[in-house]
Order: C-alpha cells, then sequence, then structure tokens
C-alpha cells in the first residue's frame, strides 16, 4: 500500500510539472516573457511611415532608404576602438558615450548607436560589421521631401527620448517619432506597426533559427497615406513671396475650413532635418534669435489686429442695435478721449458703416464702440457682451484646429478691467478702452485666427473649425469637429452691409491700388502699431501692416490674412501679397508681373537688422506694472 502511494505521488507530481511547463511553452508565452530569456534576440523591422500628399494629390513626403548600426551590448567583445570609430566615422567619445547609454537602457536589447547611414556608407559597412560581434546594421527609411516648403505645417521626426519610452510602451530606444507639425499630430497613422522576429541562440551564443518557427514573430504594418488640405502650389509660392520679410500668412477655404496655406516667415527647408546633420542644423536654426525659423508664426504671433478687426466691432454695434448701417459719426480728422486728441487718417468728414470701413474711419469706429457701452445698464455688463461676440468669431481661444502647436491670442475683458482699474462702473468704461474699437491696445490674434475671422464673414456668421486633415488611404474624413458649422453670435441679415464695406475697400478704398482683374474681392487693410520695451520705456517701431480679405465676394473659395511685421502700412506688403496669392490660387497665373517681381525681390531685413526690431511689445497682466505708460493714453493709428 505504501508503496502504491508513493509511486502515485511521484506520478501525479511528475503529471503536474509537465503539465505546467506545457501551459508555458505553448499558451502562456508572451513577447515581454521572451525577452527577459538571454537565448532569445529580437530584431525588430520597421515599416516606411505613410506617405503625406497635397490636396491635389501632389507627393509633399515620401521616404528614403537609410540604415542603423545597432548594438547589443552584452554580445560586444574587445575590439580596436579606434578603427572601429573611423570606419563608422565617429569620434570615440561619442562612441563612448553611446556604448554606455545603450548598456544603461539594457544589455540584452539592441539599441541604435549611429543612426541613419546612407546607401553608399551602408554599401561600404555591410561586410566588415561581421568582424565586430555585438554589432549590426539594421535597414529603416528616412523621410524625402519633394518640396523645399511647408517646413511648419509637415514638422519633422526625430529619435524617441527616455520621457517618450515612459510614456509610449510601444516604442523602444532608437525609434523615431514625430516630433512637431503633421507628423506629430498623425503619428499613430503615419507610423505602422513595426514587425519582430524572435531568434533563437545556442550556449555558443549563435545563432540557430527562428524561436517557436515563427510562432511569436509579427509582420510589420505599413504607415498609412494620409492628404492633407494644404495646396503645395500655393504654399511655395507664398513663401518666395515672404522672402527677407518676418510674419505669417493662413489661407483657408470658407465652406469647409480646410488650410490652404500656412506660411511661416522666415522658414527652413524641411530637409535639413534629416538624416545625420539633423542635430546641428536644428541648434542653429534654433538658436538664430533674429529670424527664429522654427517660431511658426501663422499659429503663434500674436500681436494687434488693427483695422480688419473693424468689421468685428461693426457687426457687434450692429448686433445690439447700437448702429444701422446709416448711422453717421462725424470725423475731425481723428477723434477726443476726454481732452486728448487721437490721431484718424481717413480725411474727414461725415461718416457711415459703408465708407466708414472702406476709409478706415477711426472716429466711426470708436463712436460706434461707445454707442454699444451705451446698449448697457452698466460697463461691466457691456464689455461681457462684447467679449461674447468677439469670441464668437474663433478669437481668444486655439480653435479647437488638429495643428500641434499654437496660441490662444487675447480677448480683453471685465476681469482684466477690474484687475487694472478696479472694481467699479465709473473705474472704467468705453472711453477708457477705446483701443478696442481699433483692434489696438488689449486685443490680440494670431494671422490664423483673423483668417478664420474672415471666413466667418465670408460666410455670413458662420465657419468651420480650421483644420489640416483631408484623407487617410484615400477616404475622406467625416470627423464632426470639422464638418459641422460653428455659429457666431451675429445675425445673418446684419453682414451684407459689412461685406458690401470689405468690397469697397478694393474699389474705392485703402486697397484700391491692389486690384486683381476679373476677380471681386471683399477685404480689409491694416496698419497696426508697433512697440517694444527698451530700458523700461514704451518705444514705438516701424508699423507692422495687415491685411485680410476673401474672393469671390459671392461664393468665396478662399479666404486670407496676411500679417508682416515692420511693413508699413497695410496695403504696401500684406495687400500685396493677400492679392497675389488669391489671384494665383483663383487663377493659377499671376498677370500683373511688375507687382510681383516687387514683392519677390523686395525685403525689409534693414529693419529686422535694428536693435530690438523683433521685440514686440505686449501687454500682459503680469508685466504691466513695469511699463511707464498705461493703456488708456494709447496713441492710435489704423488704416
Amino acid at each position: 500500500m505504501k508503496k502504491f502511494l508513493l509511486s502515485s505521488i511521484i506520478i501525479i507530481i511528475g503529471l503536474t510539472f509537465i503539465g505546467r511547463l506545457s501551459y508555458l511553452q505553448i499558451f502562456s508565452f508572451s513577447p515581454d516573457q521572451v525577452m527577459e530569456d538571454p537565448a532569445i534576440k529580437a530584431i525588430y523591422d520597421y515599416p516606411e511611415r505613410g506617405y503625406i500628399y497635397d490636396r491635389n494629390n501632389k507627393l509633399l513626403v515620401g521616404n528614403d532608404p537609410a540604415y542603423d548600426v545597432m548594438v547589443i551590448p552584452r554580445e560586444v567583445r574587445a575590439l580596436d576602438t579606434l578603427e572601429f570609430c573611423g570606419l563608422l566615422d565617429v569620434d570615440k567619445e561619442k562612441f563612448i558615450k553611446q556604448l554606455k547609454r545603450a548598456r544603461i537602457y539594457s544589455p540584452r536589447l539592441p539599441s541604435v548607436l549611429v543612426p541613419q547611414l546612407s546607401k553608399q556608407d551602408y554599401a561600404r559597412l555591410q561586410e566588415k560589421m561581421r568582424r565586430y560581434p555585438g554589432f549590426y546594421i539594421q535597414k529603416r527609411s528616412l523621410r524625402y521631401y519633394d518640396t523645399n516648403s511647408a517646413a511648419n505645417v509637415l514638422g519633422y521626426i526625430s529619435e524617441v527620448n527616455e520621457r517618450d519610452l515612459a510614456k509610449n510602451p510601444y516604442y523602444v530606444q532608437g525609434e523615431l517619432t514625430g516630433r512637431t507639425g503633421v507628423e506629430k499630430v498623425y503619428e499613430d497613422t503615419l507610423r505602422g506597426s513595426k514587425g519582430v522576429q524572435y531568434i533563437q541562440k545556442d550556449r555558443f551564443n549563435r545563432d540557430i533559427g527562428k524561436y517557436k518557427d515563427g510562432a511569436l514573430d509579427v509582420v510589420p504594418e505599413q504607415g498609412k497615406e494620409i492628404t492633407i488640405t494644404i495646396d503645395k502650389e500655393l504654399q511655395e509660392y507664398g513663401e518666395l513671396l515672404m522672402n527677407g520679410k518676418h510674419g505669417g500668412i493662413v489661407a483657408i477655404e470658407p465652406s469647409s475650413g480646410e488650410i490652404l496655406a500656412m506660411i511661416s516667415g522666415p522658414t527652413y527647408e524641411p530637409s535639413l532635418l534629416v538624416g545625420r546633420k539633423r542635430s546641428k542644423n536644428y541648434t542653429k536654426l534654433y538658436n538664430d534669435s533674429i529670424s527664429n525659423p522654427t517660431f511658426d508664426r501663422s499659429i503663434s504671433f500674436e500681436k494687434s489686429p488693427g483695422s480688419p478687426f473693424k468689421a468685428i466691432n461693426a457687426l457687434i454695434a450692429l448686433q445690439e442695435g447700437a448702429i444701422t448701417p446709416s448711422t453717421t459719426f462725424t470725423c475731425r480728422n481723428g477723434f477726443y478721449i476726454e481732452r486728448s486728441k487721437k490721431g484718424c487718417h481717413c480725411g474727414g468728414g461725415t461718416r457711415n458703416l459703408n465708407n466708414g470701413i472702406y476709409k478706415s474711419c477711426n472716429a466711426y469706429f470708436v463712436g460706434a464702440y461707445k454707442k454699444i457701452f451705451e446698449q448697457f445698464p452698466s460697463n461691466s455688463e457691456a464689455m461681457d457682451a462684447w467679449e461674447k461676440h468677439v469670441k464668437s468669431f474663433g478669437m481668444g481661444n486655439y480653435l479647437g484646429s488638429d495643428l500641434h502647436t499654437g496660441r490662444p491670442g487675447t480677448v480683453p475683458n471685465t476681469k482684466l478691467y477690474n484687475k487694472w482699474y478696479g472694481i467699479g462702473d465709473k473705474r472704467w468704461s468705453a472711453t477708457t478702452t477705446y483701443s478696442n474699437a481699433i483692434g489696438q491696445g488689449e486685443v490680440n490674434v494670431t494671422p490664423i485666427q483673423l483668417a478664420n475671422m474672415t471666413a466667418a464673414i465670408a460666410n455670413r456668421g458662420h465657419y468651420f473649425t480650421p483644420h489640416i486633415l483631408k484623407k487617410v488611404e484615400g477616404k475622406d474624413i467625416k470627423n464632426p469637429d470639422f464638418t459641422e458649422a460653428k455659429y457666431t453670435t451675429i445675425d445673418k441679415k446684419h453682414f451684407e452691409s459689412v461685406v458690401q464695406g470689405m468690397a469697397d475697400v478694393y474699389k474705392k478704398g485703402t486697397a484700391s491700388g491692389v486690384q486683381i482683374p476679373d476677380i471681386e474681392i471683399a477685404g480689409k487693410t491694416g496698419t497696426v502699431e508697433n512697440y517694444t520695451v527698451i530700458d523700461s520705456v514704451r518705444t514705438q517701431l516701424t508699423d507692422n501692416s495687415v491685411f485680410v480679405a476673401f474672393a469671390p465676394v459671392d461664393n468665396p473659395k478662399i479666404a486670407i490674412a496676411v500679417y508682416i511685421q515692420n511693413g508699413y502700412y497695410g496695403g504696401r506688403y500684406a495687400g500685396h501679397i493677400a492679392s497675389l496669392l488669391i489671384e494665383k490660387y483663383l487663377k493659377r497665373e499671376i498677370t500683373r508681373k511688375d507687382l510681383e517681381k516687387r514683392m519677390l525681390e523686395r525685403t525689409l531685413e534693414a529693419e529686422y537688422a535694428k536693435p530690438y526690431s523683433g521685440q514686440p511689445f505686449k501687454i500682459n497682466e503680469r508685466d504691466w506694472s513695469k511699463h511707464t505708460i498705461k493703456p488708456k493714453t494709447e496713441e492710435t493709428q489704423s488704416r
């Protein structure tokens, strides 16, 4: 009996061990467990990133083959370091640093030692690498650009860092990820999914075949191609026009919110941030404090909008019943705030809504702004209503677009003025905040917000969130965030009189010198005061040039905003550039060759070379105490 019991126990224990081992070997293995096995080596197979096309199916970004020198630290044997470094064309100190970094990351897992070899380097090295155990060459792809433009839109890719690795377990050291622009926002779509092969090693560390006959191997999945809304030809042309100029341009299709062009000047060629020289080139670009080409002025540059903002104030005044299109105000070559006269450049006279817009009369819009406040029992209620109307055009927020960065701008409100002047209806008023009437003072916007505002006017009261993605794998994207209209707080009936005034800006107003043959345009010029602080003193610089427009007036196809730093008056640079871009988009050719030649050749580099010219004055709550002049004494110049 005892003998039988002992035999039974031995058999049960044996069967238990066999069962458990079978479970672990057949049912319970996982890639994570495999990676812990020192006898297993993982070889990753990186897919090509998805191609990027423009709205007309023209290639923007493709791929070129490249090769990384990989290292598995525990497999490295004694070697002639100087000889090996010479072969790889790296210095000894960098080699030792990279090897140490790889060892810290994991002695068993492969790490990138030298990234992004060219095809020529690969051909030279592939046979010689066998002499160096622990090192091998892995194929991957690098971005190829079929354009020298749109660096701020497309973005760039770079190697993942420790923060990326901690945040997303998908990545392993040495992989590339989208860092800015479309590459960052649509990283999950573009990168695809990497494959992996698990190789079994014997006790002599020799490869003996696939682990479990490849049962755990994963096939790579190609990145998906995407189509973005940018018009390649328009983008490239706009960047040529911005040669030697600082500023931002955004063009939008009003009927969809699709971004046609998003130009930041100065910019750089996207190919500079590809390959082994990427880090060196980026450092050089980032440290260029005068041009600042890595700063996207199209979505992050915040400045006063100037006279284009008068259209918003006109619509608010109409909505609140403060004026009608026939309401008039008298301009005496300026207007008075208390006993101080502020300037105007319209020539003086009696102004109604139409000629107030096309002559850009400061006195008219300050008068209308005061009338808005008179519709409410208190200044606070008036300011709250005004703020709500302005924000309904997309001002003061990030718009909710699919762009990777940007700035919200500033829409002043009751809270701000209570903080500056004190709480109480007599402490501040329309007279105190009159600069808001002409788009100066505390109002700050970005070029994309100006373009979106213009699109909302073109649509007579609604807009679609500006966005950059159009298709994935040839299929239209139906994202309700981008396909559902956002309505302003202004009734549709009030827009036509403002649109007519903006159309007359071209026919007989401040932009009559930049007309385009056979195209009806509605627009608004802006000459924006430009300040900086020098030795604690607020100092005026050359004015900024601003222009917004949409065309055709009926059934508009394009809405555009152009903002040129230190560009003088609105029609001088911004107006001309906007008109050329509109003609290019609608006609696909330029008829005004003399104007094109001037805009391509003329630069503002002398302006930007002046001390402090690149440091725009900006009012905000934190540093206002440093300034020697308070906002109610703001000078006015807006055309």
